[in-house]
């Protein structure tokens, strides 16, 4: 069976009607970072701002060129620290969302 809409287009819809989504978005993607696995939490930092805020926006906020955030987040990207939590903090504040770590064993 087709499916009728793409992925990015679901994942925008479902984004704009649910807050919790978009936060468990976010979430998911600091998360995957966290645990070593940069390529799958930079797609979902992807989808998360083409979801929500989007790169032009992002781009204003950080003084960072669109191109350069998408390049960072790409397969192939490769962010600094300080453009990475520059990032995720105008990301956070955008979308009134507080993401803290929390040691676990």
């Amino acid at each position: 069976m087709p499916l009728t809409r793409s992925f990015k287009d679901t994942v925008k819809a479902r984004a704009e009607r649910d807050a919790a989504f978009r936060e468990a978005l976010l979430s998911e993607g600091v998360d995957a970072m966290l645990a070593g696995d940069i390529d799958t939490g930079k797609a979902v930092l992807r989808d998360y701002i083409n979801a929500t805020i989007g790169f032009e926006k992002l781009a204003e906020e950080t003084g960072t060129p669109a191109k350069s955030l998408m390049r960072m987040l790409g397969p192939r990207g490769n962010p600094n620290a300080r453009n990475l939590f520059s990032m995720l903090h105008r990301l956070q504040s955008a979308s009134g969302i507080s993401l803290r770590v929390r040691p676990s064993r």
